[in-house]
């Protein structure tokens, strides 16, 4: 059997009302490691249903509205430290679709001590501050999904204004 190279992957920016998108801290690094949830595509789901699994299993939710997905995937390659440290898999990076939604539940919802949990903290944060939370070797891929999502955002913000 040939081994996988890239795991499918989707990673989730879940923007709240006023444009804003969740971070969550990671448990399993000491040092403060944000990212946006995500998570690999099972057998069979489609991206929409792999985000909306993941959302439900990292931050124990599933009030959202679908916005869109991006328009390419992006591979990442994983640092030698992380896949000696703590991947387990054979996959030497992962290739990633993002998925937006808007948060449409109350923030009391948001719960991380989900059955398995892989955060210890959430917020949310402006785009353009995610690129100075996140580990390195994911700053390439986040900033281009950001620059694909900028768009989206700004549509959440003109919406809001219009409606206040």
């Amino acid at each position: 059997m040939k081994k996988i190279k890239y795991r499918s992957c989707v990673s989730i920016l879940l923007f709240n009302r006023n444009g804003k998108v969740l971070v969550a801290e990671r448990n399993d690094i000491i040092e403060a490691t944000w990212q946006l949830p995500q998570g690999g595509i099972e057998l069979g789901e489609t991206l929409k249903d792999a985000a909306l699994r993941e959302m439900r299993e990292e931050i124990g939710i599933d009030e959202v509205k679908f916005l869109r997905e991006s328009t390419h995937w992006i591979k990442y390659d994983l640092p030698v430290e992380v896949l000696t440290r703590n991947w387990k898999r054979s996959w030497q990076g992962q290739n990633v679709k993002a998925i937006g939604f808007l948060f449409t539940g109350d923030e009391q919802s948001i719960n991380l001590a989900t059955s398995t949990p892989e955060f210890r903290a959430w917020r949310w944060v402006e785009l353009e501050e995610i690129s100075f939370l996140i580990v390195s070797f994911k700053k390439e891929l986040y900033e281009n999904i950001f620059r694909e999502f900028e768009s989206t955002r700004n549509m959440l913000r003109m919406n809001l204004f219009h409606a206040s």
